[in-house]
């Protein structure tokens, strides 16, 4: 099922307006509060969240609609600041349209400018085309003002036919009303070309440290670059390597970031000593 909403003028939030600069908007991907005020301070005009660091910092698989209370919950946190974000909802933890919108409303209600909206499923299938239009064109009709950013997970579940299958996908999700859409494990120059040609919203890639650059996605019109789970494994990285250099007696790089500069990023004099 498709309907009109693709067809009609999409709303200019602030947020949309970052997809339309002369520079694609780089989106890092935060789990918690403390991690996006700190990207924020670093000149971030917008962030993103995970859902593997949400799920995992929760000790809870990602992709397995388990989280949609902590999902809330750090929407209700990042709401309270003055934070632009949107929030990673997996498949909208339902396949009930009328669910994905409802929790589409709250969300926005709370303050988050955009979701991500994506169709894999826990056993690396994909959800049906149709069924994932509805849930776009629902949250829509619910939220117009939230940009929905439609996921396919098609270079994800490694099908011979992906690139056929993506713009299928991509096609119908256009129509429903999606605002942008994202085609993450996408990273062949040529392919990545082809699906601009057939895109009237904003392209978004997942960032890949064995992929294109940030400037080669934004020479191919690529508008909007995530980052992903990469800064929280990153950060559990360190934290490990930290420990364990401590444990061995080896040398370790001092902290950058001090307590008094966290306190302050997450709870300024403003807020008297308490988290947003």
């Amino acid at each position: 099922m498709t309907n009109a909403h693709g067809l009609l003028q999409r709303p200019q939030t602030t947020f949309a307006r970052l997809h339309d600069q002369t520079t694609p908007l780089l989106l890092p991907n935060a789990w918690d509060y403390a991690s996006a005020a700190i990207l924020v301070d670093q000149g971030f005009e917008a962030i993103a969240t995970t859902s593997l660091g949400v799920a995992a910092a929760a000790g809870l698989p990602d992709g397995a609609a388990a989280t949609a209370e902590e999902t809330v919950a750090l929407a209700h946190r990042l709401g309270q600041g003055s934070l632009l974000f949107t929030v990673d909802v997996e498949g909208g933890f339902s396949d009930d349209p009328n669910d994905v919108a409802e929790l589409a409303r709250t969300l926005h209600e709370l303050g988050a400018a955009g979701i991500n909206l994506e169709d894999g499923r826990p056993d690396n299938t994909l959800a049906p085309m149709e069924l994932h239009a509805e849930k776009i064109a629902a949250v829509k009709t619910a939220v117009p003002a939230l940009f929905v950013n439609a996921r396919t997970d098609t270079y994800w579940s490694g099908g011979q036919e992906e690139h056929d299958e993506t713009g299928r996908r991509l096609a119908v999700y256009q129509r429903a009303g999606a605002d942008g859409v994202f085609v993450p494990g996408l990273t062949d120059p040529d392919r990545i070309a082809a699906v601009m040609d057939t895109l009237t919203v904003p392209l978004n890639l997942l960032y890949q440290p064995t992929g294109p650059s940030v400037a080669d996605l934004a020479a191919l019109g690529v508008r909007r670059i995530s980052l992903g789970s990469l800064l929280y494994r990153n950060a559990l990285a360190a934290a490990a390597a930290t420990a364990t250099a401590i444990r061995d007696g080896l040398p370790m790089k001092r902290a950058t970031l001090s307590y008094t500069q966290l306190q302050a990023l997450v709870a300024p004099a403003d807020h008297q000593g308490r988290y947003p």
